[in-house]
Parts: structure tokens; sequence; C-alpha cells
């Protein structure tokens, strides 16, 4: 069997007149970077992440039943008719597994807690809730258990946007099949189950250092990959660094983890800047936070490290014990470099609500 045909619904038709949902679903910070896919949203290498907690998505769900499919998209409370065409692609491509959807109108009011399309993932977030509310919905309709909803919301929210797989639960997720990953797949995400203590409760400050949509989106951005000169090289790096992580997150040792996560990033960087057409998504303020992080990490060995998704602005990664001292350092040395002053302290979480 199809391995995508156990998340086809029984369900087929609307039996509810309507059903309002509402849930929050975190954004989150990939370690190891998946950047580079095949059709159907497969990654062309497993990926690790934080879950995270306070940067996060809250989308209220209305389904209506109705003759014909409808999408109406709100953001904070103001129509974005633009939205709307991604949200009909997603709905579109799921179709076979929620056929009960083509008889509901649906109407959704989301809203971020940060900047949208500046490189926090809000496609993620954004992506993964909706696909919670979809499938509440089926279990309303007893098109599913309750034990699997998890694992389906992952499914789905992956054919929406690759990363939103790793927004349903936390705090650490992989997704992709990797042979030191237990039970991953390719299809959706799975819990790392035994990082090391030290790990649940990882803190990350978000440096908004450019708020402006990206110059590039990921998805323009995977599709690059494509013909990348690296890709090959890059996939090999990325399944290895896996290995290494696993190795490092299960010990709590640190030193391996900062060397990993740093080289992740500067890596999905590299890969942009050698694409054809080739492009920048860094800005002058993101290198020099890098500089001043390596700075401080030497002068006083403390184990803070950055990352960067797909955008400008930098996560900084560091232990719960060494919050009072890391803050210290952003508000007096690194705020200057964020736009307006703006970042966000953040920490791990454990998923979607």
């Amino acid at each position: 069997m199809d391995h995508n045909e156990a998340f086809i619904s029984a369900v087929h038709s609307a039996t509810l007149e309507r059903f309002e949902t509402t849930h929050k679903a975190p954004s989150n910070i990939a370690l190891v970077k998946y950047w580079g896919k095949y059709d159907s949203q497969i990654p062309a290498n497993a990926s690790i992440s934080f879950t995270l907690s306070e940067a996060h998505t809250t989308s209220r769900i209305l389904f209506e039943k109705a003759a014909k499919s409808e999408v109406h998209v709100f953001y904070e409370g103001e129509s974005k008719p633009e939205f709307e065409p991604k949200i009909v692609q997603f709905l579109e491509r799921i179709r076979l597994y929620c056929p009960f959807l083509s008889t509901y109108k649906i109407t959704i009011d989301t809203a971020n807690t940060f900047p949208h399309s500046s490189g926090i993932a809000s496609s993620a977030s954004g992506m993964a809730a909706l696909a919670m509310g979809i499938v509440a919905l089926e279990q309303k309709l007893g098109g599913i258990a309750k034990e699997a909803m998890l694992q389906k919301a992952s499914f789905l929210g992956r054919l929406g946007s690759g990363s939103a797989a790793r927004s349903i639960e936390g705090p650490v997720v992989s997704w992709g099949e990797h042979a030191e990953l237990e039970n991953s797949s390719d299809l959706y995400a799975t819990k790392f189950e035994r990082p090391h203590e030290l790990f649940k409760t990882y803190q990350d400050s978000i440096l908004i250092v450019h708020k402006g949509t990206k110059k590039v989106s990921s998805t323009l951005g995977h599709d690059l990959m494509k013909n990348h000169p690296f890709k090959e090289a890059r996939f090999e790096q990325a399944q290895s660094h896996i290995s290494s992580l696993v190795a490092a997150m299960k010990k709590g040792n640190l030193e391996a983890f900062i060397k990993i996560v740093e080289s992740e990033a500067l890596s999905l960087h590299a890969m942009m800047m050698t694409s054809n057409p080739y492009f920048v998504l860094m800005e002058p303020q993101t290198l020099e936070v890098i500089q001043k992080v390596w700075d401080y990490r030497a002068q006083t060995k403390t184990p803070l490290c950055f990352t960067l998704d797909a955008g400008a602005n930098v996560h900084l990664l560091y232990p719960e014990a060494h919050k009072k001292e890391v803050h210290s350092f952003i508000e007096n040395q690194l705020k200057q470099h964020c736009e307006d002053g703006f970042y966000i302290h953040d920490r791990c979480g454990e998923g979607a609500v």
C-alpha cells in the first residue's frame, strides 16, 4: 500500500452545518536545515528543529456547509484576498485526503505574534494551525481517531509548507527519513524522544534585523536547489550533520551542538549565494550580529550560538541557565542592530494547541 493512502479520510461530505475551531501553532527553527525538495513536498534531506513557544500563529477557522468550496482569509481582522490563492492551492492538494472539505465554505481569521514573511517561518505556523483546524473538523465528523490527529496534521501541514510538518509537536522534532532518527518519515514529522534535559528548555532570542518581506521566497529558493551545482554534497552534509547532532543532543554536548548549528546556518545561506540566479538574504546587520556573538562567546565562554532561517533575522540559541547574561548582552550590544530595536525572547515549546 502507498503510505499516503493511510491518510485518506473515509468521510466524503459534510454532516455538520457549521463548525468553528481555533488553533495556535508555533513557528520552529531548524537546527539542521531542509533546503531542496522533490515533488509532493518530500525533503531532499532530513531536518531537525526546535519548536518555538512565543512566535506563533493563531487561526480561528469557521467551516460552513455550502454548495461549493469557498475560502475567505482575514489577517489580524483585515480581509486579505491576496492570501487566498495559496490556501486554495493547498486545499486542492489535500482534497484526496480530506474530501469532505469540498462541501464547506471556509473563513480563516489569522494573526501572528511576529512580522509576516520576514524569515520566521510564518508559512510553517500558519499552515500548521490550518491543518490542525481541518483535522479537528475531521475528528468531529467521525473520520479520524483522536490519537491519529497530530500525525495527520503534520502530514497535511507538510503539503502546504514543508516546515509546517515540524510545527505540530515539540520541543525537538525531526522530519525526513534518517537511519538514526526513530520512526522518521518523509511524510510527516516525529518528536525526537530522547534529547538531553538541557535541550527541553532551550532559549531562542530572535533578533529582527529586517521586518520586511524577503527578496526571494523560500519556495523559489527550494526550486533553485534542483539544478544547484553543489546539491548532492549539501544533502550529504545535512544527513551527516543529523548523525552528529543526534549524538550531541543525547549527550548534552554543547560544543558539538554549537559547531553543527552554526555550520548549518552558514551552509544554508551559502546555497543561496551559489545558486543560479544567486541571491543574498543576509543584511549587513546580520553579519555584525554574528561577529559580536563569536567575540562574546570567545571572551565569556557562554555557550551562545546563532542560527539563521531563510532570511536576515538571527536566532540566538542558549541554555536556560544563561538567560540572564544573554538578555543583558542583547540589550546592551545587539539591540542596536535590530530594526526599531525589535527582538523576541522565545524558548522551546510543546507544539500546537
